[in-house]
């Protein structure tokens, strides 16, 4: 690695960039402790900054989309694909789209289109209720008593 960059480009390059031409060279994943380790040696740093830096250089990795952390390895994501889709979608869109379905799109005399949802059932969940079973109402008189 030294061969290939002089002492001013490594100096010059954040620890994200380095790491990521590492990986590159090594053609395989490296933990968090060995990587920072080659990153320390090749910049000629001191070795109390491998104590010092290295959650801040977690940090850097784990939030830079060029990086995968797999049971514990740090790797390049663009030699990882994923076969799997996950599709995440909120129970209460479900039910937007289930109503909207069931609404009629309709023009009124001007060729304007509106959704005419005077058919359309709703379910009102009213199990709320019971949140207010132990209400009390005062009135004024009530308050200043």
């Amino acid at each position: 690695m030294k061969k290939e960059l002089k002492r001013e480009d490594i100096e010059n390059l954040s620890y994200k960039d380095i790491a990521f031409l590492i990986l590159e060279r090594e053609k395989t994943g490296i933990n968090t402790l060995d990587l920072f380790t080659k990153i320390v040696n090749l910049m000629e740093l001191p070795s109390a900054t491998i104590e010092n830096k290295i959650a801040d250089f977690y940090t850097t990795l784990a939030t830079d989309k060029r990086f995968i952390l797999v049971d514990g390895i740090w790797d390049l994501r663009k030699r990882h694909t994923s076969d799997k889709v996950i599709t995440v979608e909120d129970e209460e869109e479900e039910d937007i789209e289930e109503v909207r379905d069931d609404m009629e799109v309709v023009e009124d005399e001007y060729g304007d289109e509106y959704t005419d949802d005077r058919d359309v059932e709703t379910d009102f969940d009213d199990t709320d209720d019971d949140d207010l079973a132990d209400l009390v109402v005062l009135d004024e008189d009530d308050l200043n008593e």
